[in-house]
């Protein structure tokens, strides 16, 4: 019989297409992958995957078992979380989902007192692209995850935990950062910078360039928080930046400001989802009160749900 690990390094292949990429989803060397996949196709006697210069894709074959590997999974894990969900207490390992746009600003303020508090709790951290984080939530690589809501599922369960003001960076020497605030006509015909295609703050920034009549630089995408700011600082543009970004690490730098705008308040909702069918589902809520309590202690000035 296929092991368990083997039917991941196929859902691995399935989601990258790529072997070098599928290992280290996988957290294994790119050798291992193939072998044991090798192993895989020829323990069940049929070929899974084509193999070419350009990249791999699944046989009809490995597409149909990759259905049914996906199913499996879900079923493991869901009897794990019905072992550890008699606990009653956040123990075990947790595996926790975030986007980048949040995890690094987030965890070092919540993580510290989440640790007094449930000594024996082993969370494992994975950064993945919002557009991603709800299949993968659905198919069991995460248990739990923290990204912008609404989450679009019927499979999940999701609660909004605050709300996240958005700022306007604006370059130390750009005429409008001699301002506390602006308007909403200050920002028609500016160039504004923003994420790669996947993430939820890239939509959102597209919707509000739309609104108040900025053009949006698609030719320069940024590919992290930090080489957005570092774009601004340089003067390709201004740029819509989350504040649990702005409250950690603009304070940083002194080339680039973070401004409001007047008589509009900008933000993207925080929440937390689990599967429907999750037997963890007290935890969870344990973990998201957890989370609303640090962001009082830490940011007193972002609203909570």
């Amino acid at each position: 019989m296929p092991s368990l690990r083997q039917l991941e390094y196929l859902l691995a292949i399935a989601a990258e297409r790529h072997f070098r990429r599928a290992a280290e989803r996988a957290g294994v060397s790119q050798p291992t992958l193939s072998a044991q996949l090798s192993a895989l196709e020829e323990r069940l006697g049929v070929q899974l995957v084509e193999r070419s210069r350009s990249g791999v894709m699944l046989t009809p074959a490995g597409e149909g078992i990759e259905t049914i590997a996906r199913r499996v999974l879900r079923d493991v894990q869901e009897i794990k979380d019905v072992a550890a969900g008699q606990k009653g207490e956040l123990s075990g390992v947790v595996r926790l989902g975030l986007p980048p746009t949040i995890g690094p600003y987030l965890l070092p303020r919540l993580l510290p007192k989440l640790h007094k508090a449930y000594p024996q709790l082993k969370l494992y951290v994975r950064e993945e692209v919002p557009q991603s984080l709800p299949s993968t939530l659905q198919d069991g690589g995460h248990d739990v995850v923290i990204m912008p809501v609404p989450v679009r599922s019927g499979d999940l369960v999701s609660t909004a935990l605050f709300r996240e003001p958005l700022y306007l960076a604006v370059p130390a020497d750009h005429p409008l950062a001699a301002r506390e605030e602006v308007e909403r006509n200050d920002l028609r015909g500016q160039s504004i910078l923003t994420l790669e295609t996947g993430h939820q703050l890239r939509e959102q920034v597209e919707a509000i360039c739309d609104e108040f009549g900025a053009d949006l630089l698609v030719d320069f995408e940024g590919t992290s928080l930090d080489t957005l700011r570092q774009m601004v600082g340089m003067g390709m543009g201004l740029s819509f930046l989350p504040g649990l970004y702005v409250h950690t690490s603009l304070d940083k730098d002194s080339s680039v400001r973070a401004l409001q705008l007047r008589g509009r308040s900008l933000y993207r909702t925080i929440g937390i989802a689990w599967r429907k069918t999750s037997a963890r589902s007290t935890e969870f809520e344990k973990l998201a009160r957890h989370v609303q309590d640090g962001m009082k202690r830490s940011f007193p000035g972002f609203s909570l749900l």
